[in-house]
């Protein structure tokens, strides 16, 4: 089973997917493809963008710089354009993984920053 209705883990998104799954306005995706010059999703006719897997886990590094690390985007281009700082494929969140993390983290994220996910995506749903 997967989290983008039923489409596979390989499939590629389509701007409004992506932009669901990250919880950012679409917009904003089309401002860091300005801003990331390694963030170049498909563009297909009438100029659709369609985002790889590789695409997808760009967007949610810049994502997590700048909205859980607080990094400026001139910050988060740096970060990213060091060497070895691609994104690295995140993975699956396991019992292992979540038993591992350090104190208060999940999976490698701030307890804090899944609070705020929630309330947002709680506050989105009312």
């Amino acid at each position: 089973m997967t989290d983008d209705g039923g489409k596979a883990p390989a499939a590629m998104l389509a701007i409004g997917e992506l932009a669901v799954r990250i919880g950012v306005p679409t917009h904003v995706l089309r401002y860091w493809e300005t801003r990331f010059p390694q963030l170049r999703p498909l563009q297909r006719s009438g100029r659709r963008r369609y985002y790889r897997a590789e695409d997808v886990a760009l967007a949610e590094r810049i994502h997590h710089l700048l909205h859980v690390q607080g990094f400026t985007v001139e910050g988060a281009r740096k970060a990213l354009s060091e060497p070895g700082a691609a994104p690295a494929p995140r993975a699956p969140l396991t019992r292992e993984v979540l038993d591992s993390a350090a104190p208060g983290q999940v999976g490698g994220i701030p307890v804090e920053a899944l609070v705020a996910l929630r309330q947002r995506l709680a506050a989105a749903l009312d």
